[in-house]
């Protein structure tokens, strides 16, 4: 099983990825799950209109969305990320663009392993959930 990086008309941010992937899996562990394929594309904004339009019918830019192909407790799916609204968000939040990049990262995981951000309460639990997990990867 494996966790790999890939780029469209971006390249892929810089970070370790031994590091990153060893993390993701210990957050999964957290919740009591197993990664399986997890692929991570790394877009514009662009890009992600374009698959937020065909796939998901919503017309807007977004910084990440998540398709999940999960079985039982073994996560799975594509994760695009726009570095371009990660970017923005980072100004936006008085974030570093790495400490933005990780938590969107680390945010399509959490929607694997159940987490959702939508409904009443979701948003900030989704919230707690990226702090603790940020936690985990500055240890």
């Amino acid at each position: 099983m494996a966790i790999t990086y890939c780029a469209e008309r971006v390249k892929v941010p810089a970070f370790r990825r031994r590091e990153i992937s060893s993390w993701i899996r210990n957050v999964a562990a957290e919740y009591g799950k197993k990664c399986g394929e997890i692929a991570y594309i790394f877009c514009d904004d662009e890009k992600i209109l374009e698959v937020n339009r065909a796939y998901l019918q919503h017309d807007y830019y977004t910084d990440v969305i998540t398709f999940d192909y999960s079985e039982n407790d073994v996560i799975s799916g594509d994760i695009f990320i726009s570095l371009d609204t990660v970017k923005s968000n980072a100004l936006q939040y008085g974030q570093s663009y790495e400490t933005e990049v990780y938590r969107i990262i680390i945010h399509g995981i959490l929607h694997l392993c159940g987490i959702n951000d939508k409904g009443p309460g979701e948003r900030e639990n989704m919230t707690v959930c990226e702090n603790k997990a940020l936690a985990m990867l500055h240890k």
